[in-house]
């Protein structure tokens, strides 16, 4: 898959969400441990209102970007929203699912990546 062009979707990603004041941002490399995606980023809000502001906020990002999800579920009900964009997969939970659900448990074997590693221009 191109590098480059999944972690700069992850990069606008990360921004939008942080824009939103999205709580607790985990961007997770997991190109090494499957075929799903490149990247998957999880984030929390503290409200429905909250969770649907950050899913419309990355999906308008991406789109500006020429980035269209492929398939966006759990909107209506914004508890969980999983956003794919096929190189990049973006799960935004409401707090309770969250803990829950706990992707970055069952995803620990990928790679964190700190928000500033996306910023920069080399790996």
């Amino acid at each position: 898959m191109s590098d480059n062009k999944s972690k700069e979707m992850a990069r606008i990603a990360y921004h939008a969400l942080d824009d939103k004041k999205a709580e607790n941002v985990q961007v997770i490399n997991i190109e090494k441990v499957s075929v799903l995606a490149d990247y998957f980023l999880i984030a929390s809000g503290s409200n429905r209102n909250q969770v649907q502001a950050m899913a419309d906020n990355v999906e308008k990002e991406l789109g500006k970007a020429g980035y269209t999800p492929r398939q966006t579920e759990g909107y209506q009900t914004a508890n969980w929203i999983l956003m794919d964009y096929g190189d990049i997969i973006i799960h935004i939970f409401d707090t309770e699912n969250r803990l829950f659900y706990d992707l970055e448990r069952i995803w620990r074997d990928g790679e964190s990546v700190a928000p500033e590693q996306l910023d920069e221009g080399e790996e």
